[in-house]
């Protein structure tokens, strides 16, 4: 069993959705909810070893991610899968990233302009 991690760290793209743990974990998806961490009256309810414990959420309607270290705790300690596997995989470039990297070269240029002037 293998989760994907992204050495960028936890961004957006780096976090598992629920059909990425339910296909990693071989499990339904209402196992999956029911394995999770979740309280109606509480948003972020506290930390829970025996349960999935999903990344901060701002609002309920935000759907449910996971961190693939976490999941990955899970299957090994709770569910006591033995053999677990963290992948690190490089993250694919897509056009907003493209175009924010083109931003931040342009602001660093101008910023690096700025700072030389007299």
């Amino acid at each position: 069993m293998s989760f994907p991690e992204s050495e960028a760290g936890t961004s957006s793209s780096t976090l598992m959705d629920i059909e990425a743990v339910q296909k990693a974990l071989n499990r339904s998806r209402a196992s999956v909810y029911r394995y999770s961490n979740t309280d109606p009256d509480a948003l972020n309810p506290p930390y829970n070893p025996d349960r999935l414990n999903p990344e901060l959420r701002q609002s309920p309607n935000e759907p449910l991610t996971f961190h693939p270290n976490e999941v990955a705790r899970f299957a090994k300690d709770v569910l006591r899968i033995k053999q677990v596997t963290i992948e690190i995989q490089e993250q694919q470039p897509n056009k907003t990233q493209e175009l924010l990297q083109a931003i931040l070269l342009e602001l660093q240029a101008i910023h690096h302009s700025l700072k030389s002037r007299p």
